[in-house]
């Protein structure tokens, strides 16, 4: 499958975001495994980290296994992220405000306490990334915003018609859809073509 430019951008953009969620969903593990995944400010990162592994890796599968699929529209990928953007937003506040009693220098706790030096860092560090997951999928919902309708307000309507990862803003006439090369040629089949000048 070729990914058109705008598409390689995207996928970048996924993969970073795909990357920050592993992380945090490491973290998280081992920070709920020091708890006994009792407190829910812990809970909250690791199910939204879970949610979102789930949904990225569907979306890769899908957008790599079907040419024409629905999932990779802008009218599909913008509330999307936009609804893991408000997710993300709202548990990482609770959380915050959760964590904030956790003493900032972990190196503060004596010697003999190295499981607790190691939960402290662990939850530091994942304070740290819940935030930078927040800022890319934002960042994300953002830009496809943007682009989506900086291309549509350009006249390039076909934007709405096809994934992303397959639009090409200055193509003719593809395969089913206008804009996007499905594998094949710049095919032009319409029977009224013949009647040309």
């Amino acid at each position: 499958m070729a990914l058109s430019p705008v598409g390689r951008k995207q996928f970048a953009a996924h993969l970073s975001f795909f990357v920050v969620n592993l992380v945090v969903l490491a973290l998280s593990v081992k920070v709920n495994d020091f708890q006994e995944y009792f407190f829910m400010a812990d809970l909250f990162p690791l199910g939204l980290s879970i949610t979102t592994l789930v949904i990225l890796v569907a979306l890769f599968i899908i957008d790599f296994a079907i040419v024409e699929n629905y999932s990779g529209r802008p009218q599909f990928t913008i509330p999307l992220f936009a609804i893991l953007s408000v997710f993300w937003l709202a548990f990482n506040a609770f959380s915050t405000s959760r964590w904030r009693f956790v003493p900032l220098e972990c190196d503060t706790i004596p010697a003999e306490f190295s499981e607790d030096k190691a939960w402290c860092k662990n939850l530091q560090a994942l304070k740290a990334f819940v935030w930078v997951e927040w800022v890319l999928c934002f960042l994300i919902t953002l830009f496809t915003v943007r682009f989506t309708f900086t291309e549509n307000a350009r006249g390039r309507k076909h934007i709405f018609r096809g994934p992303l990862s397959r639009y090409n803003p200055n193509a003719g006439v593809f395969g089913h859809g206008v804009g996007y090369n499905f594998g094949g040629g710049a095919a032009r089949d319409s029977e009224f073509l013949q009647y040309e000048k």
